[in-house]
């Protein structure tokens, strides 16, 4: 709850006064679903004493999601990076592989990790999503795939780099850690491109503590990701692919199936709080609200804002204020991957064919929503930036 009423810039804690929130509010708390459930569940686990390995809980929530989705195959993960990795392993990446710069370092992180080259392809300003003829030029005889990104849970151009995919030879997969119960065109996204991943980390809309998955209509590609998901065992003492240990354990599948119901609910929160920050914020010179279309299903769980030149105070000088009071806003995916290590050594010059993900870069804010967002922390957010860039008393 907001401890103060903001009117003018010496009301501001970057000018001394004390912080708006005694306590942090942050971009993303988890969501906490059905608490009875979930602790019902972690007794069942306990008296079942079947922690670990495909126990039935896992088994559970891999049915419900794929059956929510859509798809014929979802396969659980410990989290969504290792859920990245596998994929990118389980279809036989390698060389170099088209990837969108904006976007969260694992994306990028996958693929070098497995001495596979990013090639960091630009994105569509508009969209924040990869732009297809950005990653057509990025195409070399090196290059064996692409995966895309559904940036914020708005789809990825599927369509179009499906073409490009299919004209080149390259295998196509998404990285879907935004997306769960997003949509394209009508259609729940997970079944598009080769599969595509999930992320259940905790500040997730969904989430199950932590894990991801990765799902498919692929039937030997599933089996594939199953066997590297346990090592490669098939059975008892009987390996037969090389892999890893990427399983999710079952008080995380518990958490998961205790938050699965109560979904749409917090989706509904997230989308009271995006039509309050529009109302609230859309008014302001050079502030926008990132739309994401009344034709697709989103989760609405990032509440991002783009700081454009027409706005009298520049994007960093916002977080900063909005940080001072204790509002705790990000520059989500700043300054980019290239940008970060080691790509910024490895290829220095990658930011020339970059010119839309550095601009987007530069004006994204990342706001605080879910259910500990309410009007009275949206209308303060607005006071703290009107006050910051108007010198005036807010009427």
């Amino acid at each position: 709850m907001a401890t103060k009423r903001i009117q003018t810039t010496k009301d501001l804690a970057i000018n001394g006064a004390p912080p708006a929130f005694e306590e942090p509010l942050h971009v993303g708390r988890p969501n906490i679903g059905d608490q009875k459930r979930f602790l019902e569940l972690t007794s069942q686990i306990l008296d079942n004493r079947w922690l670990t390995n495909n126990g039935p809980l896992v088994r559970e929530l891999e049915s419900k999601i794929a059956s929510l989705l859509g798809v014929k195959h979802c396969i659980a993960m410990c989290n969504g990076t290792v859920a990245l990795e596998i994929a990118i392993r389980a279809l036989g990446l390698e060389g170099e592989v088209i990837v969108p710069s904006y976007t969260f370092i694992a994306t990028a992180h996958a693929l070098h990790w497995q001495a596979i080259t990013p090639v960091f392809a630009d994105i569509d300003p508009s969209t924040h999503n990869l732009d297809p003829d950005s990653v057509r030029r990025m195409i070399t005889p090196r290059t064996t795939g692409i995966i895309g990104v559904h940036l914020w849970g708005r789809a990825a151009p599927v369509d179009e780099l499906q073409a490009i995919a299919d004209e080149h030879g390259l295998k196509l997969m998404f990285d879907a850690a935004h997306a769960f119960g997003s949509t394209y065109k009508g259609q729940t996204i997970g079944s598009f491109g080769a599969c595509e991943v999930l992320s259940f980390h905790a500040t997730k809309a969904f989430n199950t503590m932590e894990g991801g998955a990765v799902v498919t209509n692929d039937d030997e590609l599933a089996e594939t990701i199953r066997l590297m998901r346990n090592f490669g065992f098939n059975g008892y003492d009987n390996v037969i692919h090389p892999g890893t240990n990427g399983k999710m354990i079952e008080v995380c599948a518990a958490m998961g199936l205790a938050n699965l119901d109560g979904f749409d609910d917090i989706v509904a929160v997230n989308r009271r709080n995006h039509d309050a920050y529009k109302r609230a914020l859309n008014d302001i010179p050079g502030i926008s609200v990132l739309e994401y279309g009344s034709s697709e299903r989103n989760s609405y769980h990032y509440l991002v804002v783009e700081v454009g030149a027409r706005c009298p105070a520049g994007r960093d000088e916002i977080v900063a204020a909005l940080q001072a009071e204790n509002i705790l806003a990000r520059k989500y995916f700043w300054p980019g991957c290239h940008k970060m290590k080691p790509y910024r050594d490895l290829y220095p010059h990658a930011g020339l064919l970059l010119p839309n993900s550095e601009a987007v870069a530069g004006r994204v804010i990342v706001l605080p929503n879910g259910a500990a967002v309410d009007d009275v922390a949206v209308s303060t957010i607005r006071d703290v930036i009107v006050a910051l860039i108007d010198k005036r008393p807010i009427s």
